[in-house]
Protein backbone atom coordinates (compact mmCIF):
# COMPACT_ATOMS: atom_id res chain seq x y z
CA UNK A 1 0.00 0.00 0.00
CA UNK A 2 2.85 2.25 0.35
CA UNK A 3 3.64 1.98 -2.89
CA UNK A 4 0.32 2.61 -4.18
CA UNK A 5 -0.87 -0.82 -4.88
CA UNK A 6 -4.27 -2.40 -5.38
CA UNK A 7 -3.80 -4.99 -2.43
CA UNK A 8 -7.46 -4.87 -0.86
CA UNK A 9 -6.93 -3.00 2.82
CA UNK A 10 -9.71 -1.20 4.61
CA UNK A 11 -9.61 2.66 3.89
CA UNK A 12 -9.20 3.34 7.65
CA UNK A 13 -6.72 1.06 7.93
CA UNK A 14 -4.69 2.17 4.99
CA UNK A 15 -4.45 5.96 6.18
CA UNK A 16 -3.64 5.10 9.58
CA UNK A 17 -0.44 2.92 8.41
CA UNK A 18 0.35 5.99 5.90
CA UNK A 19 0.19 7.97 8.75
CA UNK A 20 2.14 5.90 10.71
CA UNK A 21 5.03 5.78 8.36
CA UNK A 22 4.77 9.95 7.28
CA UNK A 23 5.41 10.29 10.95
CA UNK A 24 8.91 7.49 11.23
CA UNK A 25 10.10 8.91 7.97
CA UNK A 26 9.91 6.41 6.23
CA UNK A 27 11.50 6.25 2.30
CA UNK A 28 10.57 3.39 -0.02
CA UNK A 29 13.78 1.18 -1.01
CA UNK A 30 14.34 2.07 -4.40
CA UNK A 31 16.80 -0.64 -4.96
CA UNK A 32 14.08 -3.30 -4.46
CA UNK A 33 11.37 -1.15 -6.25
CA UNK A 34 13.75 -1.57 -9.43
CA UNK A 35 14.09 -5.32 -8.97
CA UNK A 36 10.01 -5.54 -9.38
CA UNK A 37 9.09 -2.54 -12.00
CA UNK A 38 12.64 -3.12 -13.85
CA UNK A 39 12.96 0.62 -13.59
CA UNK A 40 15.49 2.21 -11.90
CA UNK A 41 13.84 5.83 -11.84
CA UNK A 42 17.50 7.07 -13.09
CA UNK A 43 18.71 8.63 -16.34
CA UNK A 44 22.66 9.51 -17.77
CA UNK A 45 22.87 12.30 -19.08
CA UNK A 46 26.39 12.84 -20.76
CA UNK A 47 27.13 16.08 -21.77
CA UNK A 48 30.20 17.12 -23.96
CA UNK A 49 31.02 20.23 -22.30
CA UNK A 50 29.31 21.61 -19.04
CA UNK A 51 30.88 25.04 -19.27
CA UNK A 52 29.10 25.30 -22.78
CA UNK A 53 26.28 28.56 -22.48
CA UNK A 54 23.78 25.98 -24.16
CA UNK A 55 24.25 23.06 -22.19
CA UNK A 56 23.02 24.32 -18.58
CA UNK A 57 19.57 24.91 -20.15
CA UNK A 58 19.46 21.60 -21.89
CA UNK A 59 20.08 19.56 -18.84
CA UNK A 60 17.85 21.76 -16.68
CA UNK A 61 14.98 21.20 -19.29
CA UNK A 62 15.92 17.48 -18.79
CA UNK A 63 15.81 17.61 -15.13
CA UNK A 64 12.40 19.33 -14.59
CA UNK A 65 10.84 16.88 -16.90
CA UNK A 66 12.49 14.23 -15.31
CA UNK A 67 10.88 15.56 -11.57
CA UNK A 68 7.82 15.93 -12.93
CA UNK A 69 8.01 11.97 -13.61
CA UNK A 70 9.45 11.19 -10.00
CA UNK A 71 13.20 10.50 -12.30
CA UNK A 72 16.36 12.28 -11.10
CA UNK A 73 19.40 11.76 -13.36
CA UNK A 74 23.17 11.24 -13.44
CA UNK A 75 25.50 13.92 -15.40
CA UNK A 76 28.90 12.66 -16.98
CA UNK A 77 30.61 15.61 -18.87
CA UNK A 78 33.41 14.09 -21.41
CA UNK A 79 35.02 17.69 -22.20
CA UNK A 80 34.77 17.07 -26.34
CA UNK A 81 36.94 13.81 -26.02
CA UNK A 82 35.94 10.42 -27.37
CA UNK A 83 38.15 8.17 -24.89
CA UNK A 84 36.07 10.08 -22.37
CA UNK A 85 33.16 9.97 -23.49
CA UNK A 86 33.46 6.19 -23.98
CA UNK A 87 34.43 5.87 -20.62
CA UNK A 88 31.83 7.91 -19.69
CA UNK A 89 29.17 5.64 -21.81
CA UNK A 90 30.99 2.89 -19.80
CA UNK A 91 30.56 4.36 -16.66
CA UNK A 92 26.74 4.98 -16.97
CA UNK A 93 25.77 1.81 -17.95
CA UNK A 94 27.55 0.17 -15.29
CA UNK A 95 25.13 1.65 -13.35
CA UNK A 96 21.42 1.21 -13.00
CA UNK A 97 19.83 3.76 -15.57
CA UNK A 98 17.45 3.54 -17.53
CA UNK A 99 18.96 5.11 -20.68
CA UNK A 100 20.85 7.68 -21.33
CA UNK A 101 20.59 11.50 -23.30
CA UNK A 102 23.17 12.74 -24.81
CA UNK A 103 23.75 16.68 -24.59
CA UNK A 104 25.86 18.26 -27.39
CA UNK A 105 26.25 14.87 -28.70
CA UNK A 106 29.31 14.73 -31.48
CA UNK A 107 30.47 10.94 -32.03
CA UNK A 108 28.60 8.04 -33.41
CA UNK A 109 29.70 5.46 -30.98
CA UNK A 110 27.15 6.56 -28.18
CA UNK A 111 24.82 4.87 -30.83
CA UNK A 112 26.39 1.13 -31.05
CA UNK A 113 27.10 1.22 -27.35
CA UNK A 114 23.37 1.74 -26.55
CA UNK A 115 22.27 -0.89 -29.13
CA UNK A 116 24.97 -3.65 -27.72
CA UNK A 117 22.92 -2.45 -23.89
CA UNK A 118 19.59 -2.56 -24.84
CA UNK A 119 19.06 0.93 -23.64
CA UNK A 120 16.87 3.91 -25.49
CA UNK A 121 19.08 6.96 -25.78
CA UNK A 122 18.14 10.42 -27.08
CA UNK A 123 20.66 12.65 -29.00
CA UNK A 124 19.47 16.67 -27.91
CA UNK A 125 21.64 19.65 -29.87
CA UNK A 126 23.96 17.50 -32.29
CA UNK A 127 26.59 19.71 -33.47
CA UNK A 128 28.03 18.07 -36.41
CA UNK A 129 26.88 15.31 -38.80
CA UNK A 130 23.64 14.80 -40.41
CA UNK A 131 19.83 13.72 -39.18
CA UNK A 132 19.29 10.96 -37.13
CA UNK A 133 16.80 9.30 -35.40
CA UNK A 134 16.01 9.79 -31.56
CA UNK A 135 17.37 13.90 -31.71
CA UNK A 136 15.84 16.93 -30.42
CA UNK A 137 17.39 19.57 -32.87
CA UNK A 138 16.89 23.81 -32.94
CA UNK A 139 15.22 23.99 -36.41
CA UNK A 140 17.92 26.08 -37.44
CA UNK A 141 16.16 26.70 -41.16
CA UNK A 142 13.05 28.35 -39.82
CA UNK A 143 15.12 30.08 -37.68
CA UNK A 144 17.34 31.66 -40.62
CA UNK A 145 14.05 32.01 -42.55
CA UNK A 146 12.59 34.13 -39.50
CA UNK A 147 16.29 36.40 -39.69
CA UNK A 148 16.17 36.92 -43.42
CA UNK A 149 11.95 37.39 -44.14
CA UNK A 150 12.44 40.13 -41.34
CA UNK A 151 14.96 42.15 -42.77
CA UNK A 152 13.24 41.72 -46.33
CA UNK A 153 10.25 43.24 -44.68
CA UNK A 154 11.99 46.14 -43.55
CA UNK A 155 12.68 46.66 -47.23
CA UNK A 156 16.25 45.17 -47.48
CA UNK A 157 17.42 43.24 -50.99
CA UNK A 158 21.06 43.27 -50.37
CA UNK A 159 21.27 41.16 -47.38
CA UNK A 160 24.99 39.06 -46.70
CA UNK A 161 25.45 36.02 -44.60
CA UNK A 162 28.35 35.40 -41.98
CA UNK A 163 28.65 31.47 -41.74
CA UNK A 164 29.58 29.16 -38.79
CA UNK A 165 32.27 26.55 -39.26
CA UNK A 166 31.71 24.65 -42.21
CA UNK A 167 31.44 21.00 -40.97
CA UNK A 168 29.17 22.10 -38.41
CA UNK A 169 25.44 21.18 -38.88
CA UNK A 170 23.80 24.24 -37.58
CA UNK A 171 25.64 26.30 -40.77
CA UNK A 172 24.57 23.88 -43.33
CA UNK A 173 20.92 24.27 -41.61
CA UNK A 174 21.04 28.35 -41.55
CA UNK A 175 22.92 28.45 -44.82
CA UNK A 176 20.12 26.59 -46.48
CA UNK A 177 17.55 28.77 -44.55
CA UNK A 178 19.10 31.78 -45.96
CA UNK A 179 19.27 30.91 -49.07
CA UNK A 180 15.68 29.48 -49.10
CA UNK A 181 14.16 32.27 -47.88
CA UNK A 182 16.27 34.98 -50.50
CA UNK A 183 14.38 32.65 -53.05
CA UNK A 184 10.86 32.70 -51.75
CA UNK A 185 11.20 36.44 -51.89
CA UNK A 186 12.86 37.01 -55.50
CA UNK A 187 15.81 38.60 -53.55
CA UNK A 188 19.28 38.31 -55.18
CA UNK A 189 21.28 35.89 -53.83
CA UNK A 190 25.22 37.33 -54.14
CA UNK A 191 27.69 34.76 -53.53
CA UNK A 192 30.25 37.38 -52.42
CA UNK A 193 27.73 38.15 -49.64
CA UNK A 194 28.03 34.80 -48.23
CA UNK A 195 31.26 34.93 -45.77
CA UNK A 196 32.81 32.18 -43.93
CA UNK A 197 32.92 32.55 -40.03
CA UNK A 198 34.02 30.59 -37.25
CA UNK A 199 31.32 30.98 -34.07
CA UNK A 200 33.76 33.82 -32.80
CA UNK A 201 33.74 37.60 -32.34
CA UNK A 202 36.88 37.96 -34.58
CA UNK A 203 35.37 36.10 -37.17
CA UNK A 204 32.38 37.87 -36.82
CA UNK A 205 34.25 41.41 -37.40
CA UNK A 206 36.73 39.78 -40.29
CA UNK A 207 33.72 38.83 -42.03
CA UNK A 208 31.66 41.76 -41.92
CA UNK A 209 35.76 44.02 -42.67
CA UNK A 210 35.29 41.70 -45.85
CA UNK A 211 31.99 42.85 -46.95
CA UNK A 212 32.26 46.42 -46.12
CA UNK A 213 35.31 46.72 -48.45
CA UNK A 214 32.87 45.26 -51.46
CA UNK A 215 32.27 47.52 -54.25
CA UNK A 216 28.16 47.14 -53.63
CA UNK A 217 28.19 46.12 -49.94
CA UNK A 218 25.03 45.01 -48.23
CA UNK A 219 22.64 47.12 -46.38
CA UNK A 220 21.70 43.94 -43.84
CA UNK A 221 23.69 41.07 -42.49
CA UNK A 222 22.53 37.81 -41.04
CA UNK A 223 25.31 36.27 -38.99
CA UNK A 224 24.97 32.67 -38.06
CA UNK A 225 25.10 33.52 -34.17
CA UNK A 226 25.44 36.18 -31.85
CA UNK A 227 29.05 36.70 -31.23
CA UNK A 228 29.29 36.87 -35.03
CA UNK A 229 26.63 39.74 -35.30
CA UNK A 230 28.57 41.19 -32.28
CA UNK A 231 31.96 41.21 -34.37
CA UNK A 232 29.94 42.58 -37.19
CA UNK A 233 28.55 45.62 -35.56
CA UNK A 234 32.25 46.19 -34.29
CA UNK A 235 33.58 46.48 -37.51
CA UNK A 236 31.20 48.68 -38.99
CA UNK A 237 31.36 50.70 -36.23
CA UNK A 238 35.02 51.15 -36.72
CA UNK A 239 34.66 51.48 -40.71
CA UNK A 240 32.84 54.80 -39.34
CA UNK A 241 29.12 53.52 -39.90
CA UNK A 242 26.35 52.95 -37.68
CA UNK A 243 24.12 50.05 -36.93
CA UNK A 244 21.18 50.05 -38.27
CA UNK A 245 21.17 53.26 -39.69
CA UNK A 246 23.72 52.40 -42.53
CA UNK A 247 23.94 48.66 -42.29
CA UNK A 248 21.21 46.13 -39.99
CA UNK A 249 23.00 43.43 -38.30
CA UNK A 250 21.11 39.92 -37.24
CA UNK A 251 22.39 37.13 -34.88
CA UNK A 252 20.91 34.00 -33.46
CA UNK A 253 20.73 31.98 -29.85
CA UNK A 254 19.68 34.92 -28.03
CA UNK A 255 22.81 34.75 -26.05
CA UNK A 256 22.45 36.79 -22.56
CA UNK A 257 24.92 39.97 -23.97
CA UNK A 258 22.34 40.35 -26.72
CA UNK A 259 20.43 42.75 -24.62
CA UNK A 260 23.16 44.62 -22.84
CA UNK A 261 25.14 45.33 -26.17
CA UNK A 262 24.54 48.49 -27.88
CA UNK A 263 22.88 48.79 -30.21
CA UNK A 264 20.87 45.73 -28.46
CA UNK A 265 21.26 42.88 -31.07
CA UNK A 266 18.15 41.66 -32.69
CA UNK A 267 18.66 37.64 -32.95
CA UNK A 268 16.70 34.57 -33.14
CA UNK A 269 16.26 32.54 -29.59
CA UNK A 270 18.15 29.31 -29.42
CA UNK A 271 15.26 27.12 -27.44
CA UNK A 272 17.52 24.79 -25.70
CA UNK A 273 15.40 24.60 -22.01
CA UNK A 274 12.19 23.01 -25.01
CA UNK A 275 14.65 20.95 -26.54
CA UNK A 276 15.94 19.62 -23.31
CA UNK A 277 12.42 18.63 -21.80
CA UNK A 278 11.73 17.41 -25.87
CA UNK A 279 14.38 15.10 -25.01
CA UNK A 280 13.44 13.87 -21.74
CA UNK A 281 10.15 13.27 -22.56
CA UNK A 282 10.90 11.07 -25.70
CA UNK A 283 13.25 9.18 -23.99
CA UNK A 284 10.78 8.64 -20.67
CA UNK A 285 8.08 7.33 -23.57
CA UNK A 286 10.70 4.67 -25.18
CA UNK A 287 11.74 3.80 -21.36
CA UNK A 288 7.61 3.18 -20.70
CA UNK A 289 6.76 1.47 -23.86
CA UNK A 290 9.80 -0.30 -24.99
CA UNK A 291 10.10 1.60 -28.52
CA UNK A 292 13.79 2.74 -29.74
CA UNK A 293 13.07 4.93 -32.64
CA UNK A 294 11.39 8.00 -32.45
CA UNK A 295 11.59 10.66 -35.97
CA UNK A 296 14.24 13.66 -35.23
CA UNK A 297 12.15 16.63 -33.54
CA UNK A 298 12.96 19.95 -34.78
CA UNK A 299 12.07 22.78 -32.15
CA UNK A 300 11.38 26.52 -33.42
CA UNK A 301 12.66 29.13 -32.07
CA UNK A 302 11.45 33.21 -32.16
CA UNK A 303 12.94 36.40 -33.34
CA UNK A 304 13.32 38.59 -30.80
CA UNK A 305 13.41 42.33 -32.04
CA UNK A 306 15.64 44.54 -30.49
CA UNK A 307 17.84 48.01 -31.83
CA UNK A 308 20.38 46.68 -34.57
CA UNK A 309 17.71 45.59 -37.38
CA UNK A 310 15.81 49.23 -37.31
CA UNK A 311 12.58 48.15 -36.89
CA UNK A 312 11.73 50.02 -34.04
CA UNK A 313 10.70 49.43 -30.30
CA UNK A 314 7.09 48.78 -31.07
CA UNK A 315 7.91 45.35 -32.96
CA UNK A 316 8.95 43.66 -30.18
CA UNK A 317 8.99 40.42 -31.33
CA UNK A 318 7.82 38.73 -34.90
CA UNK A 319 5.83 35.58 -35.67
CA UNK A 320 6.18 34.71 -32.47
CA UNK A 321 6.95 30.88 -32.00
CA UNK A 322 4.65 28.51 -30.04
CA UNK A 323 6.84 28.52 -27.28
CA UNK A 324 7.33 24.01 -26.63
CA UNK A 325 7.22 24.31 -22.66
CA UNK A 326 4.32 22.49 -22.53
CA UNK A 327 5.31 19.42 -24.22
CA UNK A 328 1.45 18.77 -25.16
CA UNK A 329 1.74 21.55 -28.15
CA UNK A 330 4.95 19.31 -29.74
CA UNK A 331 4.22 16.24 -31.63
CA UNK A 332 6.61 13.55 -31.11
CA UNK A 333 7.66 11.24 -33.90
CA UNK A 334 6.98 14.09 -36.11
CA UNK A 335 9.13 16.53 -37.63
CA UNK A 336 7.68 20.06 -37.34
CA UNK A 337 7.15 21.66 -40.73
CA UNK A 338 10.01 24.28 -41.57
Amino acid sequence: MLTNSTYPVRAAVRQKILETAHALGYQPNLVARSLRTEQTKTVGILVDDLLSPFTPPVVRGIQDQLKENNFISLIVNSDWDLEQERAGIVSLLSRPVDGIIFVEYSHLTSSEALSNANKPGVFVHRLFGTSIKNSVVPDDIYGASLAVEHLIHLGHRSIAYISGLENWHNSKERLEGYKITLEKYGVPLVEEWIQAGDWEIEGGYRAARSLLHLLHRPTAIFAANDLMALGAIYAIQDNGLSVPQDIAVVGYDNREFTWIARPNITTVVMPVYEMGMIAAEILLQQISDGTRENDEVKVKGELIIRDTCGAGVHHKTTRQFERNTSLRRVMLNKQPDN
